[in-house]
């Protein structure tokens, strides 16, 4: 049996409570890592393949029990390649330049504005190299998940990269089925929004969100991060994020008041309620493809390279957000729904596909649509859990609300009571055993006082002597 140790927040299996999952900051600030992580897991899983996820963190230290106990390190990353991951980038690397077994990246991407311009990257450039290259020593290629990312690598002088785009759009193989259930938008429709804090604070899509939440009903906004999570579940506006008041997972947002948020700890929860929704447009790349994946049509609202680029592989409906500025009535939902094209997307996927599974096999990687079942054992056991509903703004004051939040806290308060006893014990033992050298030392060792006493002393005495 081969094992695959998978750098992701968590396994697809792993159910986790509400309240755990925020704590522990299981999709690492961003619930969009989940989807491609999952998608990841499930393809590499064969009957010969073991997939392990190593819960984000990383482990220099660890690099020996991983190349004993593993026989592949993967690594699915999104826009790893900005100023702000550097020093995630530069640990990685540490612990990939000691490893001896294979390690793979899947759709690594590099951040920089919608005009493609790489400068902002040159201070980190050292750091870039560094880990392509460690990269590149234990691997036919680098994945990468865009022409952008392609061309920034190539320019650095990196020639063993392949655009590939990202694990997330594999999940179900060479299948992708996206329909238009109706022939126009109205009212009555279900459309689901997201968008990052930068885009609502800084980019317009405050206004585009709030002209969609006067014209329909039934709009409802996804957020992604941990801080959109925390404010609907805790109300909790301690993160820096809750600055952004247009945001419709913070407290004082009418779409909040009106129960219209959701954050998801789980993407087969996401993507299962994303079925029953009519259209998906915002600035979320995988807020987006978890649509697609349910098979409901989405458009883009691209704000970065990371964004743009991944749509232009893919063919994803797009359009760039710093345009619409200028055309507030081209964001409506209604005129994005008419123009979608999503022949690009579903006819060329299958090539796509194909040359995902081509970039696995030359890196000596099984995948399960090619040597597995398709990912049926994976789906049926997925199908066995009960995993948590989408994250709701805390609105209620009932008892069924309240028992689970302050049972929670309850066990936090009491498991925090046990810890602190045994590191107050541990800090009293280490006390009691420096106190008895320190208690010998004394006795043997003059104070500092007394000896500097004794050094100045006769000079002092001496000098008093000659003035006499």
């Amino acid at each position: 049996m081969k094992r695959i140790l998978l750098r992701s927040g968590k396994s697809p299996y792993d159910v986790v409570p509400v309240e755990q999952a925020l704590h522990q900051d299981v999709f690492a600030t961003n619930s969009g890592n989940l989807i491609f992580s999952d998608a990841s897991h499930k393809i590499l899983q064969t009957p010969d393949t073991e997939v392990v996820s190593n819960g984000i963190r990383t482990d220099i230290a660890a690099a020996d029990r991983i190349n004993e106990e593993y026989d592949a390190f993967v690594v699915p990353l999104a826009n790893a390649f900005r100023p702000s991951f550097e020093p995630q980038l530069q640990r990685l690397t540490r612990l990939i330049s000691r490893l001896k077994i294979p390690v793979v990246v899947l759709g690594i991407g590099a951040q920089a504005g919608l005009n493609y311009n790489a400068a902002r990257l040159k201070p980190m450039e050292e750091s870039v190299r560094a880990f392509v290259s460690a990269v590149l020593d234990r691997s036919a290629s680098i994945g990468v998940r865009g022409e952008f990312t392609e061309k920034y690598l190539r320019d650095l002088g990196f020639q063993d990269v392949e655009l590939i785009g990202c694990p997330s759009l594999f999940m179900y193989g060479k299948e992708l089925t996206v329909q238009k259930g109706a022939a126009e938008l109205t009212a009555e429709s279900r459309i689901a929004v997201n968008g990052s804090h930068s885009a609502v604070q800084k980019q317009g899509l405050d206004q585009v969100i709030a002209r969609a939440h006067a014209r329909y009903p039934h709009l409802t906004f996804i957020g992604q991060n941990l801080s959109d999570a925390q404010q609907l579940h805790w109300r909790d506006l301690s993160h820096p994020n809750a600055a952004v008041t247009a945001m419709p997972t913070h407290p004082d947002h009418p779409m909040y008041r009106e129960g219209k948020a959701r954050v998801y700890i789980d993407p087969i929860t996401w993507i299962d309620d994303l079925r029953g929704y009519d259209f998906s447009f915002g600035s979320r790349i995988h807020g987006n493809i978890a649509a697609l994946l349910a098979g409901t049509p989405a458009t883009v609202l691209c704000s970065d390279s990371r964004t743009l680029e991944l749509c232009r592989y893919f063919e994803i409906p797009h359009r760039r957000i710093d345009k619409l500025r200028e055309h507030p009535e081209a964001a409506d939902p209604a005129a994005l729904y008419a123009e979608a094209d999503f022949s690009g997307l579903v006819g060329n996927h299958q090539e796509r596909f194909e040359r995902f599974t081509g970039f696995l096999d030359r890196n000596g990687l099984e995948n399960t649509f090619a040597h597995g079942d398709g990912g049926a054992a994976h789906d049926a056991r997925m199908k066995e859990l009960s995993f948590p509903a989408g994250v709701r703004p805390w609105n209620d004051a009932d008892i069924s609300s309240l028992t689970s939040r302050f049972g929670w806290l309850q066990s936090r308060i009491a498991e925090l009571s046990l810890d602190n006893a045994q590191l107050r014990r541990e800090l009293a033992r280490g006390a009691a055993k420096a106190a008895k050298p320190a208690a010998a030392k004394a006795v043997a060792t003059p104070s500092v006082y007394r000896r500097a006493r004794r050094v100045v002393a006769r000079p002092i005495r001496r000098a008093l002597q000659s003035g006499k």
